[in-house]
Order: structure tokens, then sequence, then C-alpha cells
């Protein structure tokens, strides 16, 4: 059951919205990609998205049902994404040599296919929408303990 300062904040709530909307528009796009576009994932990719897609509906209850609690359960998820795709940017952009984990099935995410407006890597976006759920989670939770 939620503490007492964990529901009715409507600042924490719209917080918690902005979370879900950011994960559910991650969700989205890989979709887009991944079925419209026809860009099949690498193995990283595939790591990120299992974070990702569980956030979007995970976020979306915890929307419907106002539990600003849900930050004990989604944090980790995001935090968990964070890591895999800070691991992968790190890769793509040959800080971490690509022999650790190869970014072997389907195109490579540091081609000029896997980015959008030909400028930002895909993986690049991931690290940015895990930061800014973890970052609106975090504040979430510091809305809940005051």
């Amino acid at each position: 059951m939620p503490l007492a300062s964990e529901t009715h904040d409507p600042h924490g709530w719209g917080l918690l919205l902005a979370a879900w909307v950011v994960s559910l528009a991650a969700t989205l796009g890989a979709i887009f990609i991944g079925e419209i576009m026809g860009q099949a994932p690498c193995l990283l990719c595939w790591y990120q998205r299992v974070f990702m897609f569980p956030l979007a509906i995970v976020l979306a209850v915890a929307c419907f049902t106002s539990d600003l609690g849900a930050w004990r359960y989604a944090l980790p998820l995001a935090t968990a994404g964070w890591l895999v795709a800070a691991y992968h940017v790190l890769m793509i952009a040959d800080v971490i040599p690509e022999d650790i984990v190869r970014c072997s099935s389907g195109p490579s995410c540091a081609g000029a296919d896997m980015t959008v407006l030909g400028v930002v890597p895909i993986p690049l976006l991931s690290l940015l929408a895990f930061s800014a759920i973890a970052v609106f989670l975090f504040l979430v939770r510091k809305r809940s303990f005051g």
C-alpha cells in the first residue's frame, strides 16, 4: 500500500506521466524502426528493449493508478537500461573495444542507417531516454519523501 505522501500529489503525478511519455515514445520508436523500417536490432539494442518495453507498461499502470511509489520498481529498470545503453554508446564511440560484445546481429549501430536525421545514433537516443526517465523517477522519489 502506498504511503500517504505517495498519493494525490499532482506535481509528482506529472513527473510520473513525463517518465511514461518518454518510455512510450522510445518503445513506439523502437517498434517503428524494427517493424516498419525493417531494421533488425543488434544484441545490445535487444537488451535495451528488454528494459524499455516493460517500463512503458509499468509506468502506464502507475499513472492510471496514481501510484507515485512506482519509482521503486521502475527506477531499477531504467538504471539497468541506462547501463546497457551507456555501454553501447561507449562501444560505438570506440571507447570500449567491440571485441567484448560484438554488435553482429543486424546492422551496425554506428552506421548511417542507424541514425536519426543522419546525425544521432539510435543507442544515444536510448541513453537519453533512459536518462530522462531516471531523472523523472528520481524526482518522483524525492517528492515522495519530501
